[in-house]
């Protein structure tokens, strides 16, 4: 039965969706995923192939992956508390009606990007510029999903810490929970094993150095993007959510993490707003978890071609990172591909309700 996963990821390079993928998935805590399958080029120009240890850019999956335990860890040692104004930690903030956890949720009313890196500064002013960006919304009353918002969130983690977010995060999430190949700015020894993401004008691959332009700007770290890593390391991240004794804020702060938080907010043009801390959650107007995936789901996306869901009732987890943006910046097809295998997935734990799918 792996093998017909495996095989939606196999048809979506053969037919030109992406460049390659890897796709790890299971069910519940235990340290083999059930399926872990690689498939398609690097992009690369050494025309090498996808294989499981394969880095890539993670883009937004940064939100969930870093900046978010970070914040609950900081929550959760009483040096912050969620419904404190951001103007308590970043005094120069815009407006002292922003909350954290509206920040955290997407409901504080900025926009969702600014053009930072049209800024001609270094990237200290940019970070001052980006806490001085304009609310659009009132606080509470839209969500808006804010790349802005998360870049602040990271401001929050350096200056409570004293210490830059990549030194926070190493030490507070990716050391404990073994992620050694996760990591801002990553070295040059890792280049080789990097998936290329969108091509220069010259029509030289990207490899190792962020795509998101806002994160470059910002000198490679930043809260909304700028992380690296692989497969592997995500499904550890994963795992950690569904574990109440993994060492990763809490159970409780995640259990709240995964509720809704914007039962009062409407979305952009209409759309359902459903989003818990960080994560996307079903019924959201970006769901990508398929028609099939729990309603307990939650999951998130990154706009290089990476996503990642777990379930916290039923245990199932995927990973399914891809380097789609080196085929250009239109994810439409991305989106279809994401949707199949979430499907897949969760018709496999409702089949065999086992972690190993043969």
């Amino acid at each position: 039965m792996a093998m017909g996963l495996e095989a939606i990821v196999d048809t979506a390079v053969a037919d030109g969706t992406v460049p390659g993928a890897v796709l790890l998935a299971g069910v519940g805590t235990g340290p083999a995923p059930a399926v872990a399958h690689a498939a398609g080029l690097t992009g690369r120009p050494d025309g090498s192939a996808m294989t499981l240890d394969t880095v890539f850019d993670l883009a937004s999956l940064t939100k969930v992956t870093a900046t978010l335990p970070l914040v609950l860890h900081l929550v959760r040692s009483g040096e912050l508390r969620l419904d404190d104004p951001v103007r308590r930690v970043l005094p120069q903030c815009s407006d002292d009606r922003v909350t954290m956890r509206q920040l955290l949720s997407h409901t504080s009313g900025l926009p969702a990007t600014v053009p930072l890196h049209d800024i001609d500064t270094d990237p200290a002013g940019r970070a001052q510029a980006a806490l001085r960006t304009e609310l659009e919304a009132e606080p509470g009353t839209v969500m808006r999903y804010s790349d802005v918002g998360f870049i602040l969130l990271g401001r929050v983690v350096e200056t409570v810490t004293g210490a830059g977010l990549d030194r926070v995060a190493t030490e507070v999430v990716f050391g404990p929970l073994g992620m050694t190949d996760t990591r801002y700015r990553p070295p040059e020894r890792w280049v080789a094993r990097c998936a290329a993401t969108e091509k220069s004008a010259d029509g030289v691959a990207t490899l190792g150095v962020v795509h998101d332009e806002n994160a470059a700007a910002l000198g490679g770290v930043a809260g909304h993007a700028g992380l690296f890593g692989t497969a592997a390391d995500l499904g550890r991240y994963l795992r950690a959510w569904l574990d109440p004794r993994a060492p990763l804020t809490g159970p409780q702060l995640r259990a709240q993490a995964l509720r809704t938080q914007t039962p009062g907010a409407r979305g952009q043009d209409g759309f359902a707003a459903r989003r818990g801390l960080g994560w996307t959650l079903r019924g959201d107007r970006w769901d990508h978890m398929g028609t099939l995936w729990p309603a307990s789901g939650a999951g998130h996306t990154g706009f290089t071609g990476t996503s990642v869901a777990i379930d916290p009732v039923g245990g199932a987890w995927v990973v399914l990172l891809t380097n789609a943006v080196h085929f250009g910046r239109d994810s439409g097809r991305i989106v279809g591909l994401r949707r199949r295998v979430h499907d897949a997935v969760a018709e496999l734990v409702r089949q065999h309700g086992s972690p190993q799918w043969t």
